[in-house]
């Protein structure tokens, strides 16, 4: 451990081992076959146990060790003594041995903010498409995405029975991103990840305004960022709001460490205060280069469709 590691290397290092327990604790109620499965908004918009659960998980875990962080969850649930086996104590000390970057060394607790999807792709787990379901915890001072941790609880899913499951992932502007091996889209090729349930013809003039060589349909905002940065497309490119600050906020972080961006499709960027409101209202456009470029495609109809920030 490198001396007295700073406040915010050691709210990552929790926020790593807490995403891997919530990531069993996913994996955990898939195998138990019992979903537990309502509708919060309609058909599109689920929750399962492991929504819950893995939330509970997260939030108490985090919130026992770090008392005045603010934390944002997804799921909306009552207030209720958290059972002791869904606490997670450990901090991993591959990230506590790492440097903090200069300008983040002084964070306060209080300072910071944490954005938490406990299971980003629920339509999609529930339906067995288990590579699109991520873990997503960020975290954000003054309004920035500074830190992200990504789990995919069903990574290596497909090699079958016996296969270890799982992978967690983080990066932070200033020091790197860790836990996947960076890949780029050929330079000559575009290719543009998008929803797979949420299209409509705004959304749809938006990916054909980007002139793709291909057009990838899947789940997960968490899932559609890590295709940016393993070299599976080159452009996320949602032109709707339907997106939320939990479903953005670590994959943003894990992909400005890699020197990408993702902005509103505008080309603002959205701001992750405590009292923003929770919808990303303007789409969100992210690529691992190019920006400008994707910028300049959407069109002016789309643009009129959504309100900016």
């Amino acid at each position: 451990m490198s001396g007295n590691p700073a406040l915010v290397m050691r709210v990552v290092a929790s926020a790593y081992t807490v995403a891997e327990k919530a990531g069993a604790i996913v994996r955990k109620v898939l195998h138990s076959g019992e979903l537990g499965i309502v509708e919060k908004t309609g058909a599109n918009d689920l929750q399962t146990l492991a929504d819950r659960l893995a939330q509970q998980s997260i939030c108490a875990s985090l919130s026992r060790r770090f008392p005045k962080l603010t934390i944002i969850g997804e799921e909306e649930l009552p207030p209720q003594e958290v059972p002791e086996d869904l606490i997670e104590k450990g901090q991993a000390e591959k990230i506590l041995q790492k440097g903090c970057p200069e300008e983040f060394k002084a964070l306060k607790e209080e300072e910071l903010v944490v954005w938490v999807d406990p299971l980003d792709g629920t339509k999609e787990y529930t339906e067995g498409l288990l590579d699109n379901v991520t873990v997503l915890i960020g975290i954000a001072y003054g309004g920035r995405a500074i830190a992200g941790v990504i789990n995919q609880p069903f990574y290596n899913y497909q090699l079958g029975a016996g296969a270890a499951l799982g992978r967690t992932m983080w990066g932070m502007p200033g020091l790197g991103a860790f836990g996947f091996q960076l890949q780029e889209v050929p330079g000559d090729r575009r290719i543009v990840t998008t929803t797979r349930s949420h299209s409509n013809k705004v959304v749809t003039d938006c990916v054909n305004a980007m002139e793709p060589h291909e057009v990838i349909r899947v789940g997960g905002a968490g899932n559609k960022i890590i295709q940016l940065v393993e070299g599976k497309a080159s452009a996320y490119v949602f032109a709707s709001p339907g997106c939320k600050k939990w479903d953005t906020c670590a994959p943003e972080a894990i992909l400005h460490a890699v020197g990408g961006k993702l902005t509103d499709m505008y080309g603002k960027p959205y701001s992750y205060d405590a009292n923003v409101k929770h919808m990303n209202s303007a789409g969100v456009l992210a690529t691992l280069r190019n920006h400008e470029y994707y910028v300049s495609r959407v069109p002016q109809s789309v643009l009129q469709a959504l309100k900016s920030d």
